[in-house]
């Protein structure tokens, strides 16, 4: 039985659609719709935001607001490392995905000599860098600076000097880079992905799960074969956004897509993957209930977080 934390990350400066900073309060509404009082049961931090610089003209920028994501990555890893040094299990509760490269630093920064994997459960790769973007939002590059990959043989912009030296204290946060190699990462239900993007999968034979894979062999057998995939790593993190289930689902996320998995393949996934001792941090992100009918997305939502949560304190 583990002792948790919710970390709250109410920010979505690096994303291209705005709401996702309410997705945080969007999941505590459906705890209360489904009667729970989880939210009173468990501690919960909350990491200053941003937000304002959404009221700032960014120009052409290929990382859009990438100062205010510097300061949010800073402080993530400061209240992630400190939480783990605990011994408390971190649930990070997100609003766009460009903070989880704040998650990973965090522990890096909490446990420098291990070696660290990622199960990264998404439609999208998030392997850009300012050099490949094609929207400049950064909640498209947690994996890339995580993984210190810029990317030129691709490149297909040209970014400039204040936006090159911030993108590279970004890769550095923490005082470790790279924090992962191609090696550590997994993903799964990943199906939007950019020409880019997909060089570097390829040329780096990295390991990913499709959703007819997910279908095919059953949420155990893709569980199973991921931990096993990351078997050479001593701790394991795992970021699931929500888009990763199909567009029917999550219509609540700011690039929904099709050919998604169920909300129960993830709740199961979830439940199988947190069963290993070496998972030492959960993330979720991108709901966004203004986007949403009678707040659905968040609802699934919840119910993945209990479940994960009854699986941690079993």
């Amino acid at each position: 039985m583990k002792k948790i934390k919710f970390v709250e990350i109410k920010s979505e400066i690096g994303a291209g659609t705005r709401g996702a900073s309410l997705g945080v309060d969007a999941i505590k509404i459906a705890a209360l719709d489904y009667g729970s009082n989880l939210f009173n049961q468990i501690p919960s931090v909350e990491i200053p935001n941003q937000n304002k610089l959404l009221y700032e003209f960014t120009g052409i920028s290929y990382a859009k607001r990438i100062k205010g994501i510097l300061n949010i990555y800073e402080n993530i890893s400061a209240e992630i490392s400190d939480t783990l040094k605990k011994k408390i299990f971190p649930i990070v509760l997100a609003g766009d995905h460009s903070t989880a490269g704040g998650t990973i630093a965090g522990i890096k920064n909490a446990f420098p000599k291990s070696k660290l994997g990622v199960i990264w459960i998404d439609a999208h790769a998030d392997l850009h860098s300012p050099y490949t973007t094609p929207t400049g939002n950064v909640h498209g590059m947690p994996l890339a600076a995580t993984l210190a990959e810029d990317n030129i043989s691709n490149r297909v912009n040209k970014p400039d000097k204040e936006t090159i030296d911030l993108w590279n204290k970004l890769k550095k946060v923490g005082g470790i880079s790279p924090k992962i190699t191609y090696k550590d990462l997994v993903f799964i239900g990943l199906r939007d992905v950019e020409p880019e993007e997909s060089s570097l999968l390829k040329k780096h034979k990295v390991k990913v799960f499709s959703t007819n894979e997910v279908r095919k062999n059953g949420v155990e057998k893709i569980a199973r074969d991921a931990l096993a995939h990351l078997n050479h790593c001593n701790l394991i993190y795992i970021s699931f956004d929500v888009d990763s289930m199909d567009s029917s689902i999550s219509k609540g996320t700011g690039t929904p897509v099709r050919n998604g998995i169920t909300e129960k393949e993830a709740g199961s996934l979830m439940v199988r993957l947190l069963q290993n001792e070496k998972v030492c941090c959960f993330e979720i992100c991108e709901v966004n209930p203004t986007l949403d009918k009678e707040n659905l997305m968040a609802e699934n939502t919840f119910e993945i977080i209990q479940k994960a949560i009854s699986q941690l304190t079993y």
